[in-house]
């Protein structure tokens, strides 16, 4: 039988917020936490978040409706209602009487809704994911970089998983509103959390740290994602390395010691740090790397505990940098190196990001179409470089947040594809996808292999009809030019292999 589950009490909310209960019984048990009345389920606590577009105090009411048990709104909230309810007492009396279950016990009674009035539910919702953290006495771990965050904390929490009961952050639920969603699953009390920490602009990352209280950090790479809201890739650098913030001198901070600009910054932690990389000495590191495109990667990696082989179905070297940080991870909590290499083996990657895809006729999709940055970008076409097919084809969505730099870094890709010695390119976007496709021809790609479109469906039909037996697909863009449909056209036209 594992640990009792941190119970979600009207008043234990009510404390960790500095709010008040002003309606409802505050010895009032939650099943869980939502944000969004669409996904809410009976039994909720529903937080009243203010958006950029919306306001939830406004769905406060509707929540209710939809079965939640209570609502964080912000103070003032109950008296702006007393023309619909007519007394501090009426939304109890409204809600005990309804013909509709508004049940938050599992015994299925109905219930008046609690209300709990806060300063602000954004900062609300942080403290009670930081004070539910405090409580579940987990170890956290907390991934921050450029690009593979997700990817190293699946594969981290699978290394962990091995030894320890361990939950992680759902699918990038990485800001200032998902993190503590993540940290409120901590009820669970796992031993481990592993989160990722995202970011695109200065100071969010030392939100999310005073959030998570990590006491392992990992600092992937540093690259040129959203340097749009950037002067420069250093200045990313030192957006990332808020991720030193508040550490304690027991705190690990795993660094890749390939990256210059993580490097020249180590010196700033107050804590442990221990290093990954390929190229430079680490503290964990791979070598004699045997790159097989399309059905991944060899290596041996030496550790302080001592050497292994890892032979991983992940694609490229980028898939690799990740493994490694993930293990130097779980030595620290003292995995065993055979049951590292061992999940290794077994790992697959997430939907969209290099997932490979086998078609009939021998073609094989590389589906890496849940996001792109130029760094990102660059290395999965490393990856096509190294596979083996009739021909290789690369179908490049446009890179979004990169401001005025776009038309510049677009073109370092377009070469790249030229140098990966892409057969067929199709481009994919607005003019920084033109870009794109104009330096490739420019660094030698025949003019008649190379063509852009406006969207991703008119490439689809393109690739559609382009695509022949046993060639290797490249597909990649940022989520907002949608070049999973391109991905799943193809699916259509040759069906998948089983």
């Amino acid at each position: 039988m594992g640990p009792l589950e941190i119970e979600l009490t009207a008043a234990s909310v009510a404390s960790a917020t500095s709010g008040a209960v002003v309606a409802g019984d505050p010895g009032q048990a939650f099943d869980g936490v939502s944000i969004d009345t669409r996904t809410l389920r009976a039994g909720e606590l529903f937080f009243a978040i203010r958006g950029e577009r919306f306001d939830g105090a406004e769905f406060a009411e509707a929540a209710i409706d939809a079965g939640a048990a209570g609502v964080v709104v912000p103070r003032g909230w109950r008296g702006r209602k007393v023309d619909r309810f007519g007394s501090a007492s009426a939304l109890n009396e409204r809600n005990t009487s309804a013909p509709s279950e508004r049940s938050a016990s599992l015994s299925g009674e109905r219930i008046a809704p609690v209300v709990i009035e806060v300063d602000d539910t954004t900062v609300a919702l942080q403290a009670l994911g930081r004070a539910i953290r405090r409580e579940s006495g987990a170890k956290v771990v907390a991934i921050t970089g450029s690009a593979g965050k997700t990817t190293t904390k699946e594969v981290t929490s699978e290394l962990l998983s091995t030894r320890y009961r361990v939950i992680r952050n759902r699918g990038n639920f990485n800001n200032h509103i998902g993190l503590p969603l993540s940290l409120i699953d901590l009820r669970q009390r796992p031993e481990i959390a592993v989160v990722e920490l995202g970011m695109n602009h200065a100071g969010e990352i030392s939100t999310l740290v005073r959030i998570a209280e990590p006491d392992v950090r990992v600092w992937t790479n540093v690259g040129d994602a959203h340097v749009g809201f950037f002067a420069s890739v250093d200045a990313i650098a030192d957006a990332k390395a808020e991720i030193f913030e508040a550490a304690r001198p027991s705190d690990l901070l795993v660094a890749n010691a390939d990256d210059p600009r993580i490097a020249s910054r180590l010196d700033a932690f107050r804590g442990r740090v221990v290093t990954f990389g390929i190229d430079r000495a680490a503290d964990v590191r791979a070598s004699a790397i045997v790159d097989r495109g399309v059905e991944g990667t060899t290596a041996r990696v030496t550790t302080p505990r001592g050497p292994f082989e890892v032979r991983t179905a992940l694609v490229g070297r980028a898939n690799l940098a990740n493994i490694i940080a993930a293990t130097a991870v779980a030595l620290e909590f003292d995995v065993p190196l055979t049951d590292i290499a061992a999940t290794a083996a077994t790992l697959g990657p997430a939907a969209h990001r290099g997932e490979i895809v086998r078609l009939a006729g021998g073609i094989t999709v590389v589906d890496d179409s849940y996001n792109a940055n130029p760094t990102a970008t660059k290395r999965a076409l490393d990856v096509l470089a190294a596979s083996r097919g009739s021909r290789r084809v690369a179908v490049i969505g446009e890179m979004l947040e990169l401001g005025d730099h776009a038309a510049s870094l677009h073109a370092d890709v377009g070469r790249a594809v030229a140098a990966a010695g892409v057969d067929l390119l199709l481009a994919v976007g607005g003019d920084a996808a033109g870009a794109l496709a104009d330096a490739a021809v420019g660094a030698g790609m025949p003019k008649a292999n190379v063509r852009h479109f406006a969207t991703s469906d008119e490439a689809a039909d393109a690739a559609v009809a382009a695509v022949r037996e046993g060639d290797v697909v490249l597909v990649k863009g940022s989520r907002g030019v949608k070049t999973d449909r391109v991905v799943d056209r193809l699916k259509a036209a040759h069906a998948e292999r089983g």
